[in-house]
């Protein structure tokens, strides 16, 4: 009796107090997507659209949670040995993200309402996007591998099902299955990397690897070096950074569109905060390693990108979401270059990031949507298909054509001008002139495709133009993305002060 007395450790080392508004934008998505995987049994058909509605204010609500977080202060699930090492920890560029990612999630919901309606089975539909949602709202937040990766994968294998909902569609079960087996050994090398990481260092948390990597024994400097390369990689794939893009055309093609649009963004979005955090934050002192190897990556992937989208040929079937999905992938590199800057300059270039982030995902989305409202009248959805759009739906064609100049950085689109502008300049004053150029070049590449899809907008149709009413959230969705696009071309620097908050 006295020895169990004394051998047991006491109720204050192993209970920790949780703290639930910080944890709430997570856990209130996951609990959502649970009433509704529940409700799905009780609601008849003819009611499906009910389950959207509720998915719609699960994720109102998440976001609405960030407001109590706004000083960026809040912490928990923190070592008992050590309060200062946490897994869990709200500070501005956690909630920077967290935005983001549910805002994305918001619209993909909106431009998906339409879709559970004739298309797509309702109750695991919105159970899968609010779980995926769910971990890509943990994610910002996790200070140790473990969480880290139990958040990725949260976020990922929902997207799986998502990408393969379509019934009985061949393509989309190819696009699934190719989705998940490359991303399934993406993840197994990503936790060799994460073994090794922990046996170098003999901890998880981001913090305390920082300060084990100072000091690692010479028998285990190479297997530190060998976990932080591995380690990257299960990221480098997430972000579509060549060569681990090659699954993104054809699961954007065989995806529901507004998944391929939650893909482009939300789940972008999710990588590149996970490369952020272990970079930045874990393998400071590995700088040496990563930091020329994710400026290879990003000239290569905004390269290869370009490149390819370059090729597409109007009259393709789904040519417009190829070249979007391609465009996408270029767009990966321009945002990897203030990553890689950060090895050179210090962790204030990762703003340029987060600011790039913040206007693709706006743009993004909105290309998406007017792309998603053509596939009611064009379900092959070419380029060519655009042509005349100004014609049948003139308001369509005007913010397409905006969001086209955006992505190019052209004016009316001064955001995202502001936004290459301040990459371009993460390269320069780190120093990585050949890189600056690179992504220059490749600048005046994607111009051609951008400026040759917004001519076809405003070109007169062949034959007389066929339209469909619009259904009302798809219209909610664009005009969301438009107004946000033109405020943030008019204010630009709301951005960059935004995405500098955001700063660890």
């Amino acid at each position: 009796m006295t020895l169990a007395a004394t051998s047991a450790p006491s109720a204050g080392d192993l209970v920790q107090s949780v703290d639930w508004a910080a944890i709430a934008p997570p856990t209130i998505a996951a609990v959502v997507a649970l009433v509704v995987l529940v409700a799905d049994l009780f609601v008849p058909k003819e009611r499906k659209q009910l389950l959207g509605w509720g998915a719609i204010a699960g994720l109102v609500a998440s976001i609405i949670t960030l407001v109590p977080l706004r000083k960026g202060d809040r912490t928990t699930f923190c070592l008992t040995t050590d309060p200062d090492a946490c897994s869990y920890t709200a500070d501005h560029f956690t909630l920077v993200i967290q935005f983001l990612v549910l805002g994305g999630a918001l619209l993909t919901a909106l431009l998906s309402l339409h879709e559970t309606k004739e298309r797509l089975p309702a109750g695991e539909f919105w159970f899968l996007l609010l779980s995926s949602a769910a971990g890509a709202a943990l994610l910002p937040a996790s200070r140790d591998l473990a969480t880290l990766v139990v958040a990725l994968e949260v976020a990922s294998l929902p997207a799986f099902a998502l990408v393969g909902l379509k019934r009985g569609d061949r393509m989309s079960g190819e696009a699934a299955l190719k989705f998940f087996l490359s991303s399934v050994t993406a993840t197994a090398v990503m936790l060799l990397g994460v073994s090794f990481v922990y046996a170098s260092t003999g901890t998880l948390h981001l913090t305390e690897i920082a300060q084990s990597l100072d000091d690692v024994p010479a028998r285990l400097e190479t297997l530190a070096k060998a976990g932080v390369a591995l380690t990257l990689v299960g990221f480098a794939f997430k972000t579509a950074a060549a060569p681990f893009h090659f699954w993104v055309p054809d699961t954007y093609v065989g995806a529901p569109l507004p998944i391929a649009a939650y893909l482009s963004v939300v789940g972008k979005a999710v990588g590149f905060t996970g490369l952020v955090l272990v970079t930045v934050i874990a393998f400071p002192t590995y700088a040496d390693v990563w930091g020329p190897a994710l400026a290879v990556l990003a000239a290569l992937t905004m390269t290869v990108g370009n490149v390819a989208a370059l090729r597409q040929a109007p009259t393709r079937a789904w040519s417009a979401v190829r070249l979007l999905a391609w465009s996408s992938v270029a767009q990966a590199g321009y945002l990897l270059v203030p990553i890689a800057a950060a090895a050179y300059s210090g962790d204030d270039q990762i703003g340029a990031t987060v600011a790039y982030a913040l206007m693709y995902a706006v743009v993004n989305l909105g290309a998406f949507a007017v792309a998603a409202l053509v596939a009611r009248t064009h379900p092959l959805n070419r380029i060519s298909d655009y042509r005349g759009l100004y014609t049948s739906r003139p308001g369509a064609a005007l913010v397409m054509g905006f969001f086209l100049l955006c992505l190019a950085g052209l004016p009316p689109g001064i955001i995202g001008l502001f936004a290459k502008v301040t990459v371009f300049s993460a390269a320069v004053d780190a120093g990585l002139g050949w890189l600056a150029v690179v992504m220059g070049v490749n600048v005046v590449i994607a111009l051609y495709y951008y400026l040759q899809w917004t001519a076809v907008l405003f070109r007169p149709a062949e034959g007389a133009p066929t339209r469909q009413p619009a259904p009302a959230p798809v219209t909610v969705a664009i005009a969301v993305t438009a107004v946000a696009g033109v405020v943030l071309s008019g204010y630009p620097q709301l951005v960059l002060r935004f995405a500098a908050d955001s700063l660890f």
